[in-house]
């Protein structure tokens, strides 16, 4: 079973290579759900990580996914950026009004690519129907769906999971998936690559500014579940 690591910090990304993850989804701003990283973050993961595949979220702005013209420029402009500085992938998500995959500007994001893998994210996931939104990201080209099945938690979305699975385009479960579930999920959808964010708080340092906590890797979970997927390979 493969293993995603989400990460946005460059010291996150190292020790997700270091403890064997398979692949890293590198973002900036986890706690609002993963942005596009900036071009000095990518640069200092790429030039450290060397065992882990780095795949870049592409995302402007926290909230819907629902884009202006000026917001899909820069999302094209970050796509290039990507590939041309040796992502092994980007990960891209776009909707329409009516809430469905905008077909028109994922095909503008995947030609931007140029030939680089394109993974549609969790937008699928608030999609009025996650699974006719996987056969249309299938037809596109996209080759891999970052997804819960809809719900809030991949446990919970385990019956669209399976009808997902049969557009054809490789699924990688994610939702709350940690070392204690990843068996459980993995058997009852038949996806063998899980996405996690492990995270834990590390308080802000006294003073009379306060900015706030922020988060780190969680290495001992994250080491957990890498080894949780392993005993999986070789059940």
């Amino acid at each position: 079973m493969k293993v995603e690591i989400s990460t946005d910090s460059a010291d996150g990304a190292v020790a997700a290579d270091r403890l064997g993850a398979d692949r890293i989804e590198l973002c900036s701003a986890g706690a609002l759900g993963g942005l596009t990283p900036g071009p000095g973050l990518l640069s200092a993961v790429l030039d450290r990580c060397h065992r882990s595949a780095v795949h870049v979220l592409i995302r402007p702005r926290e909230g819907g996914f629902a884009y202006s013209p000026t917001e899909v420029a820069a999302m094209r402009a970050d796509v290039r950026h990507a590939a041309s500085a040796g992502a092994a992938g980007v990960v891209v998500g776009a909707l329409g009004e009516d809430g469905r995959l905008d077909a028109a500007v994922l095909g503008e994001l995947i030609a931007e690519a140029g030939g680089v893998p394109v993974a549609l994210h969790r937008a699928v996931d608030v999609c009025p129907d996650p699974v006719e939104a996987a056969h249309t990201a299938a037809d596109l080209g996209i080759r891999r769906i970052l997804t819960s099945g809809g719900a809030a938690r991949a446990e919970d979305g385990v019956p669209v999971l399976r009808r997902m699975a049969r557009a054809g385009v490789t699924l990688t479960a994610c939702g709350g998936i940690r070392s204690h579930n990843a068996r459980r999920i993995a058997e009852a959808t038949g996806i063998d690559e899980i996405h996690a964010a492990p995270r834990r708080q590390v308080p802000s340092p006294g003073g009379q500014v306060d900015f706030g906590s922020h988060h780190v890797l969680d290495e001992a979970e994250t080491r957990d579940l890498i080894a949780a997927a392993r005993r999986d390979s070789l059940a």
